[in-house]
């Protein structure tokens, strides 16, 4: 189906440091020689944002929900060309869906959803701050919940010293997660929010690009980029997509989209714009 391999980067819930691994990730593997697509599950406009920035490229949306499963396939075909890996950020907890759709498994619009339609792994990231050996039956939790969805490994986010970080590698060891990296608390970066969520990398200006370079060094120090790499590997899609294709094999131009609005409104989200037609 998808030949550019792809790793989906999920949480339990939301504030565990998605979009700070995510960002980081896809600015360390540009870094290190990748050419990286980023994308973000759900209607999200901001976070691709700095996607965007890490990775030299446009970030975009993958949402079923928006545009039906059968153009999850061919969307991220779209926006992974002449890429060697994408990055693909969840939203919400893994499991979180459309509400309404709790009686799917898994829930329409969540990342295990999307994960799933591409037969790509997740890296849980979960926030370590106030538990040690608790984290293995969360793990647990989340690997046994929804056994199609396959969880790489986890990364822990805002450990607070080695002894935490020793006791945590541990108990994911009993959980039978692989570590694949484990981030320290840290006042590097700040990110100001609001209530939409982050405040746009437009709006934010020169000051993004710094965050976005803080959270790329951040995550290769303390990241495993080739463990991460080969967790990347392609997997067959374990739920079926449509194949709808491009009508050729360039894409679709786009016509730049503004606002009377100023700078400080900013609607990047390329996915939502270049919808892909089937020929004919």
């Amino acid at each position: 189906m998808v030949s550019v391999p792809a790793v989906v980067i999920a949480a339990p819930a939301s504030g565990s440091g998605k979009t700070t691994v995510a960002t980081g990730l896809i600015g360390a593997l540009r870094r290190s020689g990748h050419r990286v697509a980023p994308f973000k599950v759900g209607p999200d406009f901001i976070d691709p944002g700095y996607h965007g920035l890490a990775a030299g490229r446009p970030g975009r949306n993958l949402d079923p929900v928006l545009v039906g499963e059968g153009l999850i396939g061919p969307l991220y075909a779209h926006g992974a060309a002449g890429a060697d890996i994408a990055v693909i950020e969840g939203v919400m907890g893994l499991f979180d869906g459309r509400i309404g759709s709790a009686d799917a498994a898994p829930a329409t619009g969540s990342t295990a959803h999307v994960a799933g339609l591409l037969g790509a792994p997740v890296i849980l990231v979960v926030d370590a701050r106030g538990q040690s050996h608790s984290i293995a039956a969360l793990l647990h939790g989340f690997s046994t919940f929804d056994r199609s969805t396959r969880i790489a490994g986890v990364i822990l986010n805002r450990v607070g010293s080695n002894r935490h970080e020793q006791v945590l590698r541990q108990a994911c060891e009993q959980a039978g997660v692989t570590v694949l990296g484990a981030i320290p608390r840290t006042d590097e970066i700040e990110l100001p929010t609001r209530y939409l969520g982050l405040v746009t990398a437009t709006e934010y200006g020169r000051r993004a690009q710094c965050a976005v370079e803080a959270m790329t060094a951040l995550v290769a120090r303390h990241v495993d980029l080739t463990a991460v790499r080969t967790a990347a590997s392609p997997t067959a899609p374990t739920r079926s997509c449509c194949p709808a294709a491009f009508p050729s094999s360039s894409p679709p131009s786009c016509p730049p989209t503004t606002s009377s609005a100023g700078r400080s409104v900013s609607w990047p989200a390329p996915a939502h714009r270049c919808t892909p037609s089937a020929p004919g």
